[in-house]
């Protein structure tokens, strides 16, 4: 009851995400890792959101459905530690924000560079979280955050770098979550370093954000009819 006082948004997307695995197990006991499990609990699988655009609501359940029990353990336990540093450094409110919105650019560029896969994780998620951390230690001022800033800087290398020898790892999502978090640590003042960017550029960055997302969903739409 403490942690979830002190990281209520932390310990809500933790729930949140166990309850949503926890459910895979039960409904579909033994077969829970199954792509079409996957696909009916919220999986991105672009080529049916392109073909059904009522499916959009797939930009954002991805984030929390997991396939298997490693990969579950892995992102949720990284959720717990680094969610409550970056909620720490922008408030349980902003960093809610920033947690989806990283997790729905990371979507939208697994639905636009490989719409023919079936993906799922918070991965797109927690690499937002790590940009976000990244470029807020860069710019920042504070000691504390510049060291954890170029702590994150490496980590995000070191992943990409992993991920292009494990075929079964979304490299689209982790480096679209990565980009979104980074333009989102720009627009979200942290409790920390609220003056680490002026009004202007974090209006640029919101725009950034936007204008991206809605070029690739534009791009990828149009193959229907191509």
């Amino acid at each position: 009851m403490e942690s979830f006082k002190k990281y209520p948004a932390t310990s809500f997307l933790l729930t949140l995400t166990t309850l949503v695995f926890l459910a895979m197990q039960i409904l579909y006991f033994g077969r829970a890792t199954e792509t079409l499990t996957v696909f009916n609990f919220g999986g991105m699988y672009g080529d049916v959101v392109i073909q059904m655009p009522n499916q959009l609501w797939r930009l954002i359940t991805p984030i929390f459905v997991h396939i298997g029990w490693e990969h579950f353990l892995f992102n949720s336990l990284t959720l717990y530690f680094v969610g409550q540093m970056a909620e720490s450094i922008w408030g349980s409110w902003k960093f809610l924000l920033l947690y989806l919105l990283a997790g729905i650019m990371g979507n939208i560029f697994t639905l636009f560079f490989t719409p023919s896969v079936v993906a799922a994780g918070a991965s797109t998620s927690l690499f937002g979280m790590f940009g976000a951390i990244a470029v807020l230690g860069y710019f920042g001022r504070n000691p504390y955050l510049k060291q954890l800033g170029r702590n994150y800087q490496a980590l995000i290398a070191i992943n990409l770098l992993f991920n292009l020898f494990m075929p079964s790892v979304s490299i689209a999502g982790h480096l679209g979550g990565m980009i979104g978090g980074v333009i989102l640590g720009v627009i979200l003042p942290s409790q920390t370093e609220k003056q680490a960017f002026k009004t202007s550029q974090r209006l640029e960055a919101l725009l950034l954000y936007l204008g991206l997302a809605l070029v690739l969903l534009f791009l990828a739409f149009s193959r229907r009819f191509l």
